[in-house]
């Protein structure tokens, strides 16, 4: 297995929107795994590829109920909405408010190359939407209204 470091802002790659897979191929299936590890070490519930530095459209989440791995995910149908709080191992120490679909379907590819749907609901449905923002290069603190934003930042600069 890989040593995969988590990485944190302000690393750049957090921005990036994650490259679609092509093909999912025995390198993907190695990144999964070694993404799992990494997501299980630091006690987190998901982890997309890009916050282990990876520019690719990867996931790995486990809210409780077993693994998930996903290629290429993406949002089919969304149901209801509540708020809940979440903090990101991206984003230590950081906790946001966010609005996000209580129940959601997703479309992806399984580490075979088989295309799967998911319903999802509780936090299962809120962690691979987090994980999913990921891959299009959106952070917990961008849900943050203006005036906490520059709270986080005028904090930022007071721990330098």
């Amino acid at each position: 297995m890989a040593d995969l470091k988590l990485v944190k802002l302000p690393n750049s790659i957090l921005r990036k929107k994650a490259q679609k897979v092509g093909k999912v191929t025995t390198i993907e299936r190695s990144m999964l795994d070694d993404m799992a590890e990494a997501m299980y070490l630091s006690q987190g519930v998901g982890l997309a590829a890009v916050q282990v530095g990876i520019d690719r459209q990867l996931a790995v989440v486990d809210t409780g109920d077993g693994l998930i791995k996903m290629v290429n995910p993406a949002i089919v149908k969304k149901e209801g909405y509540e708020t809940k709080e979440e903090g990101c191992l991206s984003c230590p120490g950081e906790c946001v408010k966010i609005k996000r679909a209580k129940k959601i379907t997703v479309s992806y590819l399984t580490e075979e190359g088989e295309v799967r749907e998911l319903k999802a609901d509780g936090l299962l449905a809120r962690a691979i939407q987090h994980e999913i923002d990921h891959l299009g290069g959106t952070l917990i603190i961008d849900y943050l209204g203006p005036i906490k934003k520059l709270l986080l930042r005028t904090k930022k600069r007071k721990n330098k």
